[in-house]
């Protein structure tokens, strides 16, 4: 069920890499269920970049507003928000490009957005009725980021501290750190701020139940 006006409630959820931006997502998904949440990851939207070859892939910065396809992701971002699906891209980062498969997106009442430069777009922030900074401490987010680029990426050591120190610490300070200030809720410690998450999600409980009383 939409809102009166059948627009969604779109909220976006931006911070550093590693600040726990996933974590305040999925709290946000158990308090109201899943159903009710259309999630929207930026990470899925960075350009495909298929006709380079993977060293060069690998040399590019993905932190920079440029490695995304914004395009794309605000016409999904509006589409959603009106109440239609899309089919969102699928990138693999051990590849470096996106994949041949695509994600069927259902709406929802509620759309989550969430990524490190969601408010660096003047278009992308017009969008969302709520944006939520996830702050961090900076080696905290190093830390989490070598976790799950270990992990999950299949990354050494030496390529992470390589790739933080070259393009996501500048990245970082010159696009992400002054987007804080379009923040409408800046939640620090990150995931671990349980009395903020208890708030937000609060909040998004109660816009859920006024929408399905109209």
């Amino acid at each position: 069920m939409m809102g009166a006006v059948g627009r969604a409630f779109v909220i976006g959820i931006a911070g550093g890499s590693g600040s726990g931006k996933t974590t305040v997502t999925e709290a946000i998904l158990e308090a109201v269920g899943p159903e009710s949440v259309a999630l929207l990851p930026m990470d899925n939207y960075y350009k495909a970049n298929q006709h380079l070859p993977l060293e060069e892939r690998r040399r590019l910065s993905y932190d920079h507003p440029e490695a995304f396809d914004l395009e794309l992701y605000l016409e999904h971002v509006r589409r959603l928000a009106q109440g239609q699906a899309v089919r969102a891209p699928v990138y693999s980062f051990r590849e470096y490009t996106r994949t041949p498969e695509t994600i069927l997106v259902q709406p929802a009442p509620v759309v989550v957005l969430e990524g490190i430069l969601l408010f660096f777009d003047e278009r992308l922030r017009a969008e969302m009725n709520l944006k939520v900074y996830v702050d961090t401490d900076p080696d905290v987010r190093f830390i989490r980021r070598l976790q799950r680029d270990l992990l999950e990426r299949g990354r050494s050591v030496e390529s992470v501290i390589q790739q933080y120190l070259e393009q996501v610490r500048p990245m970082h300070l010159s696009f992400v750190e002054p987007s804080k200030r379009y923040a409408d809720v800046i939640i620090p410690h990150g995931g671990h701020n349980q009395e903020a998450l208890a708030m937000l999600t609060a909040r998004v409980r109660s816009l859920i139940h006024s929408l399905q009383a109209l």
